[in-house]
């Protein structure tokens, strides 16, 4: 492995490089910052190492062992984590939603969770950023939250049968839906072609139509200077005896190896975050870095993803088209008639015939296989599908922690373990309701639900209290002034709508907060 830095203390080391770490990695490396990212996964090439392919993409998930536990124990991998640089933007839908301001204010509101120590104002301006960067196409107008257009790039058409489906039944129900924002072009954009519908956008996009940090945020980054290092797992954060963080060790091919910095940020997601600060335990920090508060690993959040399969006389043929393209935000926030406080979105989702098989086979019905199983499958082109995405209360006992077990690095498994809140239950059992129903007036029968949970959010959550959050707004710990945790761990809740624009907002925010920081000498 040849390093640019190996024998230098750079200005910055970022621990993975997802949707914020590839952020980080161009606005600091833009502002001449000597910056080093560090990945568990590969250096990827869509072109060559992607394939329109369901059981061969897997790997664009985080495949490792992880020990799950609880009331309603999780699914981990492909559905909410990624691995390789770019992260889950490789292998995401493409969603690009806003969160709403009562989202920044749950406490305040409705009397539940905490509230942010930001507002949807002093996030606004990069959501704004971050759409133009990657020229987001969406809607002539957005009819919920509080920005309702006009995108950077105009809504993407036609639609799918499947989205058609769905606004027809909306309608015919008077449900407002829309065309989904998507971080998908629909006209050429930076020497990338539109969409054509391919369909494949969780088995990452070969054509590069659809955004990844892979294919913009790091190459630009690397043009400005910056070191990625592909390959490399973290597994401790490097500590001086002033009590600040020193950099990081990391092992490539079997050998250890350590990269100094003056600034550490771990950007390695909801579970790997909390893990590597519990393994980078030292005498000064004996439960873990940054946990003087005892958060870390707490209060971790997902999303409920229930899918309602629904049987159509007419072909629907889910495998038609960008996965995601027609959405309704119209349970989005609290309503006194409903009995659970926050709401959901609602997507018409495509379905590739192994998701939908491995979907079916586990649904609320009861298990189904054999000769049945077959049978419908042959009718495969005939089902349309509606997707939730539920918001889930914070909940103290839903933790990431260790167990004795080791992985191939040496270091201790991560635990998930997470059960729902009877808030939660309520909100999915009418999301499912309403699923149905626009299905019913879409002149199709639900036949199979689908417990499912995508997204994760929260466990190392900001706030200004030291004593009951991590980080700050910025996501600067508490504790340690130089290490800063930037990924959807910071997430004190977790909306109801698909997190990866805040996640980059909120990477573009933290970015401008270092700059102004390291300028006046501050860190």
């Amino acid at each position: 492995m040849n390093r640019k830095y190996e024998n230098e203390e750079v200005d910055v080391v970022i621990v993975g490089a997802g949707a914020a770490g590839g952020v980080l990695a161009h606005e600091l490396s833009k502002a001449k910052m000597k910056v080093v990212v560090l990945d568990a996964g590969p250096m990827r090439d869509p072109q060559k190492d992607f394939a329109s392919d369901e059981l061969t993409m897997k790997n664009l998930g985080w495949q490792d062992t992880r020990i799950v536990d609880g009331q309603d124990p999780l699914t981990m991998g492909h559905n909410n984590s990624g691995r390789g640089v770019g992260g889950g933007t490789v292998h995401f839908t493409g969603v690009f939603l806003r969160f709403h301001d009562v989202d920044f204010k749950a406490r305040t509101i409705d009397g539940v969770a905490e509230d942010w120590p930001i507002s949807y104002e002093d996030i606004a301006p990069y959501y704004d950023k971050i759409e133009n960067e990657i020229a987001v196409s969406g809607p002539k107008y957005f009819p919920w939250g509080n920005f309702h257009g006009p995108y950077p790039y105009p809504e993407r058409e036609p639609l799918s049968p499947n989205a058609y489906m769905f606004q027809n039944g909306c309608e015919k129900l008077g449900i407002e839906s829309t065309v989904a924002p998507l971080a998908i072009l629909s006209a050429p954009f930076e020497g990338r072609p539109p969409c054509i519908n391919r369909g494949f956008c969780n088995q990452g996009c070969m054509p590069d139509a659809k955004f990844s940090t892979l294919i913009v945020h790091i190459p630009k980054a690397i043009d400005e200077g910056a070191e990625v290092l592909p390959d490399c797992m973290v597994t401790r954060v490097l500590m001086n005896n002033q009590g600040k963080a020193a950099g990081v060790e990391f092992i490539h091919q079997g050998k250890t190896h350590q990269q100094k910095a003056k600034l550490v940020i771990l950007s390695a997601y909801v579970v790997e975050t909390p893990r590597l600060l519990f393994n980078s335990a030292n005498a000064q920090f004996p439960d873990g870095l940054a946990n003087s508060s005892g958060w870390v690993g707490k209060a971790f959040m997902t999303h409920s993803s229930h899918d309602v399969y629904g049987k159509f006389n007419q072909e629907i043929r889910l495998y038609k088209g960008t996965p995601v393209l027609a959405t309704t935000q119209a349970f989005y926030r609290t309503d006194a008639n409903r009995n659970f406080v926050r709401g959901y979105t609602l997507h018409a989702h495509g379905a590739r015939p192994v998701e939908f098989v491995n979907g079916i086979s586990k649904s609320n019905e009861g298990f189904l296989w054999g000769a049945k199983l077959r049978e419908t499958m042959l009718n495969y082109n005939y089902y349309g599908r509606i997707t939730l995405v539920g918001e889930v209360l914070p909940n103290e006992k839903n933790t990431i922690t260790l167990v004795e077990e080791k992985d191939e690095y040496g270091l201790p498994l991560a635990k998930v373990t997470f059960s729902f809140s009877d808030n939660d239950l309520q909100l999915i059992s009418h999301a499912v309701k309403t699923m149905k129903e626009i299905i019913k007036a879409a002149d199709g029968k639900p036949e199979f639900v689908v417990p499912d949970t995508a997204h994760l959010m929260g466990g190392c959550r900001m706030g200004d209290n030291p004593t009951s959050s991590v980080v700050n707004s910025f996501g600067q710990t508490h504790d340690i002034s130089n290490l800063f945790i930037c990924d959807a761990s910071t997430f004190v809740t977790s909306g109801g709508g698909n997190p990866t624009n805040t996640v980059m907002a909120l990477a573009a925010r933290t970015a401008d907060y270092i700059k102004q920081e390291m300028r006046a000498r501050n860190l």
